[in-house]
Protein backbone atom coordinates (compact mmCIF):
# COMPACT_ATOMS: atom_id res chain seq x y z
CA UNK A 1 0.00 0.00 0.00
CA UNK A 2 2.96 2.29 0.55
CA UNK A 3 3.56 2.54 -3.19
CA UNK A 4 0.04 4.06 -3.47
CA UNK A 5 0.30 6.46 -0.54
CA UNK A 6 3.65 7.97 -1.51
CA UNK A 7 2.48 9.54 -4.81
CA UNK A 8 -0.62 10.79 -3.03
CA UNK A 9 1.53 12.51 -0.42
CA UNK A 10 3.79 13.96 -3.09
CA UNK A 11 0.83 15.23 -5.07
CA UNK A 12 -0.75 16.71 -1.95
CA UNK A 13 2.52 18.43 -1.06
CA UNK A 14 2.81 19.87 -4.55
CA UNK A 15 -0.74 21.18 -4.38
CA UNK A 16 -0.03 22.73 -1.00
CA UNK A 17 3.09 24.44 -2.35
CA UNK A 18 1.26 25.76 -5.39
CA UNK A 19 -1.68 27.04 -3.34
CA UNK A 20 0.56 28.70 -0.77
CA UNK A 21 2.57 30.28 -3.58
CA UNK A 22 -0.56 31.68 -5.14
CA UNK A 23 -1.69 33.07 -1.80
CA UNK A 24 1.67 34.72 -1.21
CA UNK A 25 1.66 36.20 -4.71
CA UNK A 26 -1.84 37.51 -4.24
CA UNK A 27 -1.11 39.00 -0.85
CA UNK A 28 2.06 40.74 -2.05
CA UNK A 29 0.52 41.99 -5.28
CA UNK A 30 -2.95 43.21 -4.47
CA UNK A 31 -3.98 42.91 -0.83
CA UNK A 32 -3.47 45.47 1.90
CA UNK A 33 -4.09 49.18 1.92
CA UNK A 34 -2.20 51.26 -0.64
CA UNK A 35 -1.23 53.76 2.07
CA UNK A 36 0.97 51.31 3.96
CA UNK A 37 2.55 50.10 0.73
CA UNK A 38 3.57 53.55 -0.48
CA UNK A 39 4.87 54.50 2.96
CA UNK A 40 6.90 51.31 3.15
CA UNK A 41 8.28 51.94 -0.35
CA UNK A 42 8.87 55.61 0.32
CA UNK A 43 7.55 56.41 -3.15
CA UNK A 44 4.15 57.36 -4.56
CA UNK A 45 3.77 56.14 -8.14
CA UNK A 46 1.56 58.63 -9.97
CA UNK A 47 0.11 58.01 -13.43
CA UNK A 48 -0.53 60.90 -15.82
CA UNK A 49 -0.57 61.39 -19.56
CA UNK A 50 2.44 63.73 -19.63
CA UNK A 51 0.82 65.20 -22.74
CA UNK A 52 -2.04 67.28 -21.41
CA UNK A 53 -0.83 70.86 -20.86
CA UNK A 54 -1.19 72.83 -18.70
CA UNK A 55 -2.45 70.04 -16.45
CA UNK A 56 0.57 67.81 -17.02
CA UNK A 57 3.26 67.68 -19.70
CA UNK A 58 7.02 67.36 -20.24
CA UNK A 59 9.21 70.45 -20.14
CA UNK A 60 12.21 71.11 -22.41
CA UNK A 61 14.38 68.82 -20.28
CA UNK A 62 11.85 65.97 -20.41
CA UNK A 63 10.64 66.38 -16.82
CA UNK A 64 6.92 66.23 -15.91
CA UNK A 65 5.49 69.64 -14.97
CA UNK A 66 2.07 71.24 -14.64
CA UNK A 67 -0.89 71.56 -12.33
CA UNK A 68 -1.31 67.81 -11.73
CA UNK A 69 2.42 67.38 -11.10
CA UNK A 70 2.56 70.08 -8.43
CA UNK A 71 -0.63 68.74 -6.83
CA UNK A 72 0.83 65.22 -6.78
CA UNK A 73 4.04 66.34 -5.09
CA UNK A 74 2.12 68.28 -2.46
CA UNK A 75 -0.26 65.38 -1.78
CA UNK A 76 2.68 62.98 -1.42
CA UNK A 77 4.36 65.27 1.10
CA UNK A 78 1.19 65.55 3.16
CA UNK A 79 0.63 61.79 3.37
CA UNK A 80 4.22 61.25 4.52
CA UNK A 81 5.89 60.05 1.31
CA UNK A 82 9.16 61.65 0.25
CA UNK A 83 9.45 60.58 -3.38
CA UNK A 84 7.09 60.76 -6.35
CA UNK A 85 7.57 58.59 -9.43
CA UNK A 86 5.60 59.78 -12.44
CA UNK A 87 4.45 57.01 -14.77
CA UNK A 88 3.37 57.85 -18.31
CA UNK A 89 0.02 56.34 -19.23
CA UNK A 90 -3.23 57.36 -20.95
CA UNK A 91 -6.96 57.53 -20.31
CA UNK A 92 -7.50 54.14 -21.93
CA UNK A 93 -5.07 52.46 -19.52
CA UNK A 94 -5.54 54.32 -16.23
CA UNK A 95 -8.08 51.97 -14.66
CA UNK A 96 -6.35 48.81 -15.83
CA UNK A 97 -3.03 50.14 -14.54
CA UNK A 98 -4.44 50.96 -11.11
CA UNK A 99 -6.04 47.55 -10.77
CA UNK A 100 -2.88 45.78 -11.93
CA UNK A 101 -0.70 47.73 -9.51
CA UNK A 102 1.43 49.42 -12.17
CA UNK A 103 0.94 52.67 -10.28
CA UNK A 104 -0.62 53.70 -6.98
CA UNK A 105 -2.79 56.61 -8.05
CA UNK A 106 -3.94 58.52 -11.13
CA UNK A 107 -3.69 62.31 -10.89
CA UNK A 108 -4.45 63.36 -14.44
CA UNK A 109 -7.82 65.06 -14.72
CA UNK A 110 -9.80 61.81 -14.64
CA UNK A 111 -13.54 62.41 -14.65
CA UNK A 112 -15.62 60.65 -11.99
CA UNK A 113 -18.31 58.43 -13.53
CA UNK A 114 -20.56 55.69 -12.13
CA UNK A 115 -19.00 53.19 -14.53
CA UNK A 116 -15.48 53.99 -13.34
CA UNK A 117 -16.53 53.91 -9.69
CA UNK A 118 -17.39 50.24 -10.13
CA UNK A 119 -13.75 49.52 -10.93
CA UNK A 120 -11.71 51.99 -8.85
CA UNK A 121 -12.17 54.34 -5.93
CA UNK A 122 -11.95 58.12 -6.21
CA UNK A 123 -10.78 60.90 -3.94
CA UNK A 124 -12.79 64.03 -3.31
CA UNK A 125 -12.61 66.36 -6.36
CA UNK A 126 -9.47 68.40 -6.92
CA UNK A 127 -10.50 70.12 -10.15
CA UNK A 128 -13.46 70.96 -12.36
CA UNK A 129 -13.32 71.03 -16.14
CA UNK A 130 -15.84 72.66 -18.47
CA UNK A 131 -16.17 70.89 -21.84
CA UNK A 132 -16.74 72.88 -25.02
CA UNK A 133 -17.08 72.43 -28.74
CA UNK A 134 -14.07 73.66 -30.69
CA UNK A 135 -14.08 74.28 -34.43
CA UNK A 136 -11.64 75.63 -36.99
CA UNK A 137 -11.42 79.42 -36.77
CA UNK A 138 -12.95 79.75 -40.25
CA UNK A 139 -16.02 77.63 -39.40
CA UNK A 140 -19.26 79.53 -38.77
CA UNK A 141 -21.83 76.76 -39.20
CA UNK A 142 -21.39 75.07 -35.81
CA UNK A 143 -22.64 76.73 -32.63
CA UNK A 144 -24.32 73.96 -30.65
CA UNK A 145 -24.57 70.23 -30.04
CA UNK A 146 -27.37 69.97 -32.61
CA UNK A 147 -25.02 71.26 -35.29
CA UNK A 148 -22.70 68.28 -34.78
CA UNK A 149 -25.12 65.70 -36.17
CA UNK A 150 -23.36 63.57 -38.78
CA UNK A 151 -20.08 65.46 -38.34
CA UNK A 152 -16.54 64.21 -37.79
CA UNK A 153 -15.81 64.86 -34.11
CA UNK A 154 -12.31 64.70 -32.67
CA UNK A 155 -11.81 63.50 -29.07
CA UNK A 156 -8.97 62.27 -26.89
CA UNK A 157 -9.11 58.47 -26.73
CA UNK A 158 -10.52 56.95 -23.55
CA UNK A 159 -12.01 60.20 -22.25
CA UNK A 160 -15.59 60.89 -21.25
CA UNK A 161 -15.78 63.15 -24.30
CA UNK A 162 -15.34 60.10 -26.52
CA UNK A 163 -18.28 58.38 -24.85
CA UNK A 164 -20.35 61.58 -24.93
CA UNK A 165 -19.81 62.07 -28.67
CA UNK A 166 -20.68 58.44 -29.42
CA UNK A 167 -23.86 58.43 -27.32
CA UNK A 168 -25.19 61.97 -27.52
CA UNK A 169 -24.48 63.07 -31.10
CA UNK A 170 -26.61 61.31 -33.75
CA UNK A 171 -24.64 59.83 -36.66
CA UNK A 172 -21.37 61.25 -35.35
CA UNK A 173 -18.12 60.00 -36.82
CA UNK A 174 -15.93 59.94 -33.74
CA UNK A 175 -12.21 60.31 -34.43
CA UNK A 176 -9.84 59.54 -31.52
CA UNK A 177 -6.42 60.98 -30.76
CA UNK A 178 -3.83 60.21 -28.11
CA UNK A 179 -4.09 63.71 -26.67
CA UNK A 180 -5.84 67.04 -27.15
CA UNK A 181 -2.90 68.71 -28.87
CA UNK A 182 -2.99 66.19 -31.72
CA UNK A 183 -6.77 66.44 -32.04
CA UNK A 184 -6.85 70.25 -32.10
CA UNK A 185 -3.97 70.36 -34.58
CA UNK A 186 -5.85 68.02 -36.93
CA UNK A 187 -9.01 70.07 -36.44
CA UNK A 188 -7.17 73.21 -37.47
CA UNK A 189 -5.97 71.43 -40.61
CA UNK A 190 -9.54 70.63 -41.60
CA UNK A 191 -9.42 66.89 -40.86
CA UNK A 192 -12.36 67.07 -38.42
CA UNK A 193 -15.41 69.28 -38.12
CA UNK A 194 -15.19 69.83 -34.37
CA UNK A 195 -13.49 68.66 -31.20
CA UNK A 196 -14.91 68.15 -27.72
CA UNK A 197 -12.36 69.23 -25.12
CA UNK A 198 -11.93 71.32 -21.99
CA UNK A 199 -12.60 74.95 -22.88
CA UNK A 200 -9.67 76.09 -20.79
CA UNK A 201 -7.27 73.48 -22.15
CA UNK A 202 -8.34 73.98 -25.75
CA UNK A 203 -7.88 77.73 -25.51
CA UNK A 204 -4.51 77.28 -23.81
CA UNK A 205 -3.25 74.85 -26.47
CA UNK A 206 -4.51 77.02 -29.31
CA UNK A 207 -2.62 80.03 -27.94
CA UNK A 208 0.56 78.10 -27.11
CA UNK A 209 0.76 76.33 -30.46
CA UNK A 210 -0.71 78.92 -32.79
CA UNK A 211 -3.62 76.68 -33.75
CA UNK A 212 -6.44 78.12 -35.84
CA UNK A 213 -9.28 76.83 -33.69
CA UNK A 214 -11.86 78.45 -31.41
CA UNK A 215 -14.44 77.48 -28.75
CA UNK A 216 -18.08 77.91 -29.77
CA UNK A 217 -21.41 77.86 -27.95
CA UNK A 218 -22.06 77.28 -24.24
CA UNK A 219 -20.32 74.66 -22.11
CA UNK A 220 -21.67 71.20 -22.86
CA UNK A 221 -21.05 70.04 -19.31
CA UNK A 222 -18.82 70.59 -16.30
CA UNK A 223 -16.83 67.48 -15.43
CA UNK A 224 -15.70 66.73 -11.90
CA UNK A 225 -12.14 65.37 -11.79
CA UNK A 226 -10.68 63.32 -8.94
CA UNK A 227 -7.75 61.02 -8.20
CA UNK A 228 -8.33 57.29 -8.66
CA UNK A 229 -6.76 54.31 -6.89
CA UNK A 230 -7.36 50.65 -6.12
CA UNK A 231 -10.64 49.71 -4.48
CA UNK A 232 -10.61 48.74 -0.82
CA UNK A 233 -7.93 51.21 0.28
CA UNK A 234 -9.95 53.06 2.89
CA UNK A 235 -6.95 54.45 4.80
CA UNK A 236 -5.32 55.67 1.60
CA UNK A 237 -8.52 57.43 0.53
CA UNK A 238 -8.87 58.98 3.98
CA UNK A 239 -5.36 60.45 3.83
CA UNK A 240 -5.67 61.62 0.22
CA UNK A 241 -9.00 63.34 0.96
CA UNK A 242 -7.48 64.94 4.04
CA UNK A 243 -4.54 66.25 2.02
CA UNK A 244 -6.85 67.76 -0.62
CA UNK A 245 -9.01 69.39 2.05
CA UNK A 246 -5.95 70.91 3.70
CA UNK A 247 -4.67 72.22 0.37
CA UNK A 248 -8.00 73.89 -0.27
CA UNK A 249 -8.12 75.33 3.23
CA UNK A 250 -4.56 76.71 3.45
CA UNK A 251 -4.46 78.18 -0.06
CA UNK A 252 -1.99 75.68 -1.57
CA UNK A 253 -4.40 74.56 -4.30
CA UNK A 254 -5.21 78.19 -5.15
CA UNK A 255 -1.50 78.94 -5.49
CA UNK A 256 -0.86 75.94 -7.74
CA UNK A 257 -3.85 76.61 -9.98
CA UNK A 258 -3.05 80.29 -10.39
CA UNK A 259 0.50 79.35 -11.35
CA UNK A 260 -0.52 76.95 -14.13
CA UNK A 261 -4.05 77.93 -15.15
CA UNK A 262 -3.66 81.54 -16.14
CA UNK A 263 -4.71 82.96 -12.79
CA UNK A 264 -7.74 80.70 -12.39
CA UNK A 265 -8.52 79.81 -8.77
CA UNK A 266 -9.56 76.15 -8.79
CA UNK A 267 -10.85 76.43 -5.22
CA UNK A 268 -13.51 78.88 -6.38
CA UNK A 269 -14.48 76.47 -9.14
CA UNK A 270 -14.79 73.61 -6.66
CA UNK A 271 -17.02 75.70 -4.41
CA UNK A 272 -19.59 75.82 -7.23
CA UNK A 273 -20.10 72.05 -7.12
CA UNK A 274 -23.36 70.65 -5.82
CA UNK A 275 -23.15 68.58 -2.60
CA UNK A 276 -23.72 65.32 -4.48
CA UNK A 277 -20.79 66.14 -6.79
CA UNK A 278 -18.41 66.68 -3.89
Amino acid sequence: MSHIRRPFKVAFSLVAVVVSGVLVACSSGSSGDVLQQVRDNGTLRVALTQANPPWNFLDASGQPVGYDVDVAREVARRIGVDNVEFVASNFQSFIEGVRAGRFDIVISGQTVTDERKQQVDFSTPYQVNGVSIFTASSTNSIDSLEDLRGKVIAVSAGTTQEKFASEEVPDAQVKTYQNATLGLTDLGRGNADAMLVSRFQGSYLAKQNGLHVKPVGPLLESEVNAMSFRKGSAEFKKEIDKAIAEMIEDGSLTKISRKWLGGLDMVEELKELQPEQS
